[in-house]
Parts: structure tokens; C-alpha cells; sequence
């Protein structure tokens, strides 16, 4: 499929997941464990108003109070939400998602959750409506994989940290080289393996991206629509 084809295909889809109340990945496959059910139960809606990823970022980031946090393809703002406690009022979170009803709903959730620190922004990975040098963290669940230009996403990340600042997100790689017949199957891509990188690739894209001091924090392997995948929460500094 082409990049524009598939920008297309995402946000078509992932559009009406938030209609129709689903998560990230259709068949649930991919839903992460690593939530605590404190985390859940203090969200300000249904779990299934939210779309879950292949990790937990927000446990693995070491977010301070008073920093400003950016989440790429928030969904219905879980990540978000749960970001926004370890920040304080002194700080804020900003969602990012590429689907006018997801930043619909998102925005519905926080209003819901009388979330004052947050906002949630329309835009994609590869052209991020943020200023340079502005971020104190990225981060992002089973998002990037569904990005066609990885590597201009990630510069895009690398530009709007500060100098000192950080990412820390959650992606499903593969092992092996996916065959075309896979990159090409419209299901296999929504279904967050389709454009999945080889996880030395992966590395490849974040270290020509500008990033230093990388390093995997979590990785386990899962299947997804009958795919063996890896799913790794990786951390790189700007500096």
C-alpha cells in the first residue's frame, strides 16, 4: 500500500474504533496487562471508551511534577489521564491523535474526569502541531507502527523535546521481515502488525532520528491476528 493509502486506511478505521467504543487492536489481542486495576478503576469512564496499546508507558517513563508530557495517538485519553496525576497542577499532558472522533471523545472523558491539566490536540506523528524544544516527554502506545514515515515521526519527536528531554514508548516489532502479502493486508495493518519494523529496525530508524542512550525497558513477545510479534518499551534521550 502507498503512505497515503494507508494514512487513509488508519484514520478511516480508527475513526470509527471511537464510534464504536473498540480498542487499538480489533481482535483485543494486543491489550497490555501492565495497567494496574487501580489505574483502571479510577478512570473516568469504561475501560472500553478507551483505545489500549502493547505497553504502559506512563509506568515506565519516570514523569516528574511540573513536567509537560505529549502522548502520540492518545485515543480516548488513557495514557493521558494517568500521566496527568504524576505531573500535578503544575504541569500538563497534551493528545495527540490523527481522528477527529477520537480527540472527540477524549475530550468528553476529561471533562467527565474534571481534568484541568490536560488538552488534546488534532494532528498526525509526521507533522506534530507542537513547538521546538517545548516537551519534557513523548510518549506512545502501539501508535508508531501504524505511522507510514517512522523515521520522520521520530525526528518530529526529536524536535520538540527540550534539550534535556526524553521518550519513552511502547511498539509491537517483529523478528523477522514481514512478506508483502502482510504489509499489503489492510486488516494486518490496523491490527498494529502490518507496518510493524523488525526490532533491529526499529532501533535503526530511533538512532537516525538524533537520539542517544537507548535502551529496550520492556520487551515481551505476544500473538496478534495469528502473528508472533515482540511488543518493547523503548527509552532514548535527545541528549
Amino acid at each position: 500500500m502507498k503512505k497515503s493509502e494507508i494514512r487513509k486506511e488508519v484514520k478511516k478505521r480508527y475513526g470509527q474504533f471511537a464510534e464504536q467504543g473498540s480498542s487499538c487492536c480489533p481482535d483485543y489481542s494486543c491489550w497490555d496487562i501492565g495497567y494496574s486495576i487501580e489505574e483502571i478503576n479510577d478512570l473516568p469512564s469504561d475501560i472500553s471508551e478507551f483505545s489500549l496499546g502493547c505497553g504502559n508507558p506512563v509506568a515506565l517513563a519516570g514523569i516528574k511534577e511540573g513536567e509537560v508530557v505529549l502522548d502520540i495517538g492518545s485515543g480516548g485519553g488513557l495514557d493521558v489521564f494517568l500521566a496527568s496525576k504524576k505531573v500535578g497542577p503544575k504541569g500538563r499532558v497534551i493528545g495527540l491523535d490523527m481522528t477527529e472522533q477520537m480527540v472527540k471523545k477524549a475530550k468528553q472523558n476529561a471533562k467527565k474526569g474534571n481534568y484541568t491539566n490536560v488538552e488534546f490536540k488534532l494532528g498526525e506523528a509526521e507533522d506534530i502541531p507542537v513547538n521546538d524544544n517545548s516537551v519534557d516527554l513523548v510518549m506512545s502506545n502501539c501508535v508508531i507502527n501504524l505511522v507510514p514515515n517512522k523515521e520522520k515521526a521520530y525526528r518530529e519527536i526529536y524536535r520538540i523535546l527540550k534539550p534535556d528531554g526524553r521518550f519513552v514508548i511502547s511498539d509491537l516489532v517483529t523478528e523477522k521481515e514481514l512478506d508483502e502479502s502482510i504489509r499489503n493486508n489492510p486488516e494486518k495493518l490496523i491490527a498494529c502488525v502490518g507496518g510493524a519494523l523488525t526490532d533491529k529496525a526499529y532501533i535503526r530508524v530511533v538512532k537516525k532520528s538524533g537520539f542517544k542512550n537507548i535502551k529496550i525497558l520492556k520487551k515481551s513477545s505476544m500473538i496478534v491476528s495469528g502473528i508472533k510479534v515482540f511488543s518493547e518499551t523503548i527509552k532514548g534521550e535527545k541528549r
